[in-house]
């Protein structure tokens, strides 16, 4: 599984799991700050900034934010 940047340490090191007896939503953690975020994917939208239909709902324990897995760039959830 190819690795994304990580939206909070900016390594490539953001990758996801699925583990249905804890969420039935997709984990996404990184190697090397250990965030974790859960991926909303039932919200997709395309991106503002490289217009690909590419951008997740993704929630942590502080906040929700949209995130690009195509860019990896975030927008604050308004």
């Amino acid at each position: 599984m190819a690795t994304q940047i990580c939206p909070k340490c900016k390594t490539d090191n953001f990758g996801w799991y699925i583990d249905e007896e804890e969420t039935p939503r997709t984990i996404w953690c990184c190697l090397n700050c250990k965030y974790i975020a859960f991926e909303n994917e039932s919200d997709i939208r395309k991106c503002l900034k490289c217009n690909q239909k590419t951008e997740t709902k993704l929630k942590d324990k502080i906040e929700e934010f949209w995130w690009c897995s195509n860019c990896n760039t975030t927008t604050e959830i308004e």
